[in-house]
């Protein structure tokens, strides 16, 4: 018997339940034998307020449209919508929160399969956690990327580009005129992020786990195939159900091996790290960072995207997207792992190649962009439990480093000091930014762009070493240490780290290290006292049972 017919709201009398149901489930206009058909639901986080997803209407549409045309019954329901832009204070403080949501409601009401329909940043990651855990048949879906702005004949890509221009308005070298005019391109259609920031690694990495139709993630928002593709979704989780195919026939280890690999040959974001981590934790998969650090030292950067590169989802989409990437992965990757799509890996990508016309975005396999990945994982007496570096995306000869650190003790404290002009501060010191992570933010912001203070900037200073605790956007650039894991609010090394003490920096080393004694070290943990929590509510709750980032960043009590 499907959820549809056995999942009823109890009212001590299961008659009675089964009775109030069929009158109740009229007023669409069906009768109670249509609900003997495939009940589809399809979680819809359209919002006005997450700008990324405000062109959900005619994707959910065409879901419902396919859904149809297979035979079953399409029934949209709402559930939290994260918008990275407009929430506060990060919507990676809200993403166990969306994931506990999606999983409730899934569970609780009478569905045989659900479309997830994602976009920004933290939606993909929540809804896939949240179906981990229901695990009832289910398919993502992501409204796709925007198409590229332009600026006097330069691409711009949110929010590389965002970023870029700021910084060199700071500087002095743009003046608020023309701000103004590149603001109004850098975010010009609907969708999210046009580079290969953490919305797109996340739907690429959905692609990888067998969890998306192939192709869908590169699709443009604003372009029609992405209408056909949502059809052919609400066809296919029909089959899928009606197969009683389950995430966790899916989403298995050698699936996560496929999307660690994918993650690295198209230089994505270090947030996927944390994702795919509680991800896997809510099916009893234990991922390490040792085995990012090991696939990223085997895997070829193929994809020439921003920021690690020059171009964007668009022009991913032409060169064939993340088949054609898994394509030059064949090898590597482990090919009869199974998707939604019913058919392997192996099968989707069987056809998949990149046309010489476009070798400039997707590179051979054998002559790639870089030799090795796009991610690696720092260990040393400062991160114990590992940190996260974007080599590609930093500077080179900052990529082996020693410097005098400059301390932050807080988001506030930075905002507050970083620009001051009597901050001592000298070009090739090192920026630390302290209590930024899950605990202490609390949340874990996107603040690891520790922003260059402006003195510097005036003198032409652009990159910096900057270590903290907490993210970055997938969409930025530089020699940034995030992720230093355990965090400064839970008493970790970083702590402990005081202006004027040294710091090593050895990416190929794959070193982070305090230069100091052990013993002094020892002295100032002994007059270290943890931060305050929140008063009460869920930031209370999110602060209480919050894993570190080597362990995903999920609540405790949500891990399988």
């Amino acid at each position: 018997m499907s959820p549809q017919r056995s999942s009823v709201t109890s009212y001590g009398d299961a008659g009675f339940s089964q009775f109030v149901r069929r009158a109740f489930g009229r007023h669409l206009g069906m009768s109670p034998e249509d609900y003997e058909k495939p009940v589809i639901g399809i979680c819809d986080t359209r919002s006005e307020i997450n700008r990324c997803h405000t062109h959900f209407g005619p994707i959910v549409e065409a879901v419902k449209r396919g859904v149809l045309m297979e035979g079953g019954i399409p029934l949209s329901f709402p559930t939290i919508s994260l918008g990275e832009i407009f929430t506060s204070p990060t919507t990676m403080l809200y993403r166990n929160l969306e994931a506990m949501d999606t999983e409730e409601m899934i569970r609780a009401q009478p569905l045989d399969g659900v479309v997830l329909m994602g976009g920004c940043d933290k939606t993909v990651p929540a809804q896939l956690m949240g179906a981990a855990s229901a695990d009832i048949p289910a398919i993502q879906f992501t409204g796709g990327p925007m198409a590229n702005g332009e600026y006097e004949g330069k691409t711009l890509g949110a929010c590389s580009d965002c970023r870029y221009y700021w910084q060199e308005y700071r500087a002095d070298e743009l003046g608020e005129e023309e701000l103004d005019e590149i603001n109004a391109s850098l975010a010009p259609t609907a969708g999210h992020c046009m580079v290969m920031g953490s919305a797109s690694t996340m739907a690429v990495v959905s692609e990888a786990l067998g969890m998306m139709p192939p192709g869908a993630a590169a699709i443009p928002a604003t372009d029609n195939r992405r209408l056909a593709a949502a059809q052919e979704t609400g066809r296919q989780v029909v089959r899928l159900a009606r197969a009683e195919t389950k995430p966790s026939q899916i989403m298995t280890r050698e699936a996560f091996e496929n999307a660690i690999r994918i993650l690295m040959a198209v230089g994505g974001s270090a947030n996927a790290v944390i994702h795919l981590i509680a991800i896997a934790g809510r099916l009893g998969i234990e991922l390490s960072m040792a085995k990012f650090d090991e696939v990223g030292k085997e895997t070829p950067v193929v994809a020439n995207l921003r920021p690690a590169g020059k171009y964007q989802m668009q022009e991913f989409f032409h060169a064939g997207g993340a088949p054609a990437v898994m394509k030059e992965l064949w090898d590597m990757l482990h090919l009869d792992q199974q998707t939604v799509t019913g058919k392997t890996i192996g099968e989707n990508i069987g056809d998949a190649a990149v046309s010489p016309a476009y070798r400039e975005i997707i590179y051979p396999v054998d002559e790639p962009l870089y030799h090795d990945g796009g991610l690696a994982v720092l260990r040393g007496n400062l991160a114990p439990d590992g940190a996260l570096i974007k080599p590609r995306a930093a500077s080179a000869d900052l990529l082996k480093h020693r410097g005098r650190a400059v301390v932050f003790s807080s988001v506030e404290d930075m905002e507050q000091r970083v620009n001051d002009p009597s901050l001592d501060v000298e070009d090739g010191d090192i920026l630390v930014l302290q209590n930024a992570g899950p605990v202490g933010a609390p949340g874990m912001p996107e603040a690891g762009l520790l922003p260059i203070p402006e003195k510097l900037l005036k003198r032409g200073v652009r990159d910096l070493v900057r270590i903290s605790d907490c993210r970055m956007s997938g969409t930025a650039s530089g020699t940034i240490v995030l992720h230093v894991a355990p965090e400064a609010a839970v008493g970790g090394p970083l702590a402990l780290v005081r202006t004027g003490d040294e710091i090593e920096l050895d990416v190929d080393a794959r070193r982070l290290q305090l230069i100091i004694d052990d013993e002094e070290l020892e002295r100032r943990r002994k007059r270290w006292e943890p931060p305050t929590l929140a008063e009460r509510g869920y930031t209370r709750l999110y602060q209480e049972h919050v894993l570190q980032a080597d362990k995903g960043c999920d609540l405790d009590f949500l891990r399988k």
